[in-house]
């Protein structure tokens, strides 16, 4: 069987991907065969076609999407020709495909009640919302946090969540529009700037004490603010390096600023077993169903345009999650 896939062979900008003719091999065991219905367009397919993020080479892209099982292979257990699944993770990485072969153990059967296009826009950046707000730092009512990139695809969710847990949510956008989306979605506080400069925002806001914790997905240029924005003893996430690598850390001058926590989080290290996968994606549908979070789909391009959908998200046109139509 053949179908249409982007390849890419060496790293650098959008027009590396090359939308070719590939052909899919008969599911073999524990595998199965998807045809794609919706793909989820990550920041995380922008830092492996870069280089930020590791992969061989050729290789395929993405690591999010929702489909219909067409073909099962030996020892498939829990899945059937027709079902609807959704996974964000896997290798390789085959998303930006119309059809490809996955490994069952890593698919999530999808619930009548989250449409496929509300899945693929939102399961992998609201499982990881699920884990940095329950596990990562677990937020309390009486906390403020601060979220970087409020308005994308995990803030916004992120600042639902944090809202409806009873946090104070302070968020940083890079526009008015995107300020008023983020208050739009549970952000108490909006700080537009462009400029690495808003620590002295964040105390003004909290009375000088500074934030609880702090969630940052760009790196490099928001590291020392970010820090500089906690109150004592507060936490510093790092998950994404839309900037650059965070800088190196200092230990033992960590001590002056408050004695922070910090780490860097990664979803691989939040989802290691079939059963820590399939939890997350229960909370996640939970407060979907319930409509604590709504999930903006705010850009919507057909598959074969993927260069271009990545060359908007990354010079900051896109606003909420954003999804690739085979």
């Amino acid at each position: 069987m053949e179908t249409k896939a982007f390849r890419i062979y060496k790293i650098g900008g959008p027009s590396v991907l090359k939308w070719e003719t590939v052909d899919v091999p008969p599911p073999g065991e524990r595998e199965v065969l998807i045809r794609h219905k919706i793909i989820g367009l990550n920041l995380a397919d922008i830092y492996r076609r870069r280089g930020i993020y590791k992969m061989p080479m050729p290789n395929g892209l993405g690591n999010e999407a929702v489909g219909v099982i067409e073909q099962i292979g030996k020892g498939v257990r829990g899945f059937k020709v027709g079902d609807r699944v959704g996974y964000i993770g896997g290798s390789p990485f085959d998303a930006y495909s119309q059809r490809r072969i996955a490994r069952a153990d890593n698919l999530i059967l999808l619930p009548d009640s989250v449409s496929d296009r509300v899945a693929a826009a939102s399961l992998l950046k609201g499982i990881t919302a699920q884990y940095l707000l329950t596990d990562a730092y677990r937020v309390k009512k009486s906390d403020t946090i601060l979220v970087h990139a409020a308005a994308g695809g995990v803030g916004s969710i992120m600042c639902q969540w944090a809202g409806h847990i009873g946090a104070k949510v302070i968020g940083i956008v890079s526009s008015e529009d995107k300020a008023k989306f983020a208050r739009r979605n549970g952000c108490h506080h909006t700080i537009v700037t462009r400029k690495p400069s808003f620590s002295k925002h964040i105390k003004e806001i909290t009375n000088n004490k500074g934030v609880n914790v702090v969630y940052d997905s760009v790196g490099k240029l928001t590291w020392d603010e970010s820090i500089a924005s906690l109150c004592l003893r507060g936490t510093m996430i790092s998950f994404g390096s839309a900037s650059g690598e965070p800088p190196s850390v200092n230990i033992a001058a960590t001590g002056a600023l408050g004695s922070p926590f910090m780490a860097r989080c990664a979803l691989v290290n939040y989802t290691t077993s079939r059963r820590e996968l399939l939890d997350r994606a229960r909370s996640l549908f939970t407060v979907i169903e319930s409509n604590v979070v709504k999930i903006s789909i705010k850009q919507r391009y057909p598959l074969a345009e993927a260069p271009q959908a990545q060359k908007d998200m990354e010079s900051r046109k896109t606003t909420g999650s954003t999804i690739l139509i085979p």
